[in-house]
């Protein structure tokens, strides 16, 4: 083989490992990153509710930053885009949070600081200056708030069931859950929320909800927040938007138990791949699963691939649903 010759077949050895560390690249910056953000790392624990979901374009959703954010200055934030509530309940939308990533236990996490009459959420999205991207009545509320505190009213947008929001490469829609929406009185403050407070009373928020997520890679993600089972989640969320990743609140009493939520992913839905949320109980131990747990009864009864919110633990999804990284 002459010099030139040799010469030529290192070039091309060079750019085809160059052209493969790319495709590499490419293939995983095309996924999904699901993030877990409870109360105790690497583990499921009692409040844990809160999510941050990355699309491949960079755009950064957090989905009911709920108790187990510890603020706008948790440093597993980074940058938001826009915040998810399903509903104004405290443990949902923030009445209080953890003072610390693993203060307190699993089963009593430090929940200190207080929010109100503002909410985690609120804050969290004035600090980042994110949208927050709600249906129902719920939008005004976080309007007037947001206006409140400095922020722009403008950023509280509506999405209501039917119609869809893109924030970055994320198209958002709502979808009905069948459970209760009310604004406590202490969220209201003043002489209002006193008496709301008084009477047993809370404002009206319109009906609470689900979202549906369709990122730029094609993955269709299923936010369920706290429903029972309800038609839509067959017709709308598997027959119409053919969800292939759903996350699916499991606690019980407040919402789907897990034999309930398991009909939900192996009759209604049937996605690729389902993660528990809400379980309301300390599911995980050195980040396994708790036999005779909620959780535990949940994942033997659902038929396809089930992946634990362990906190701080980013999966990632591809297109499909299909785990690639994480898992």
């Amino acid at each position: 083989m002459t010099i030139g010759n040799r010469f030529g077949s290192v070039l091309a050895g060079a750019a085809l490992g160059v052209s493969m560390a790319l495709s590499a690249g490419m293939a995983q910056a095309q996924n999904v990153a699901v993030t877990p953000l409870g109360s105790h790392d690497g583990e499921f624990c009692k409040f844990d509710r809160a999510m941050l979901l990355v699309d491949p374009d960079g755009t950064r959703i957090l989905y009911d930053a709920g108790r187990t954010v510890a603020g706008a200055d948790d440093p597993r934030l980074g940058n938001v885009d826009a915040v998810l509530v399903s509903h104004m309940h405290g443990d949902h939308v923030g009445d209080r949070h953890i003072s610390a990533v693993n203060a307190g236990t699993c089963d009593s996490p430090d929940v200190s600081v207080v929010d109100l009459p503002n909410t985690n959420s609120i804050n969290i999205a004035l600090a980042k200056e994110a949208a927050i991207v709600t249906g129902s009545e719920m939008p005004k509320f976080f309007a007037g708030k947001l206006k409140a505190l400095g922020g722009d009213p403008k950023k509280s947008q509506l999405v209501r069931f039917g119609a869809s929001r893109k924030v970055g490469g994320v198209t958002i829609t709502t979808v009905p859950a069948v459970h209760s929406n009310g604004i406590s009185g202490d969220m209201i403050g003043g002489d209002l929320g006193h008496m709301l407070e008084h009477a047993g009373l809370t404002a009206y928020a319109g009906p609470p909800t689900g979202y549906v997520l369709t990122f730029s890679n094609g993955l269709v993600v299923y936010l369920s927040g706290d429903t029972g089972v309800t038609a839509e989640q067959k017709v709308v969320v598997g027959d119409q938007y053919g969800a292939e990743l759903a996350v699916i609140n499991i606690g019980d009493t407040f919402t789907t138990g897990p034999a309930e939520a398991a009909y939900v992913i192996n009759d209604l839905i049937r996605p690729a791949a389902v993660i528990p949320s809400h379980a309301n109980e300390v599911a995980t131990e050195g980040g396994k699963p708790i036999a005779g747990t909620k959780t535990d009864a949940f994942m033997k009864a659902v038929t396809v691939p089930t992946y634990l919110p362990l906190s701080g633990k980013t999966m990632e999804f591809d297109g499909d649903g299909a785990c690639k990284a994480g898992c």
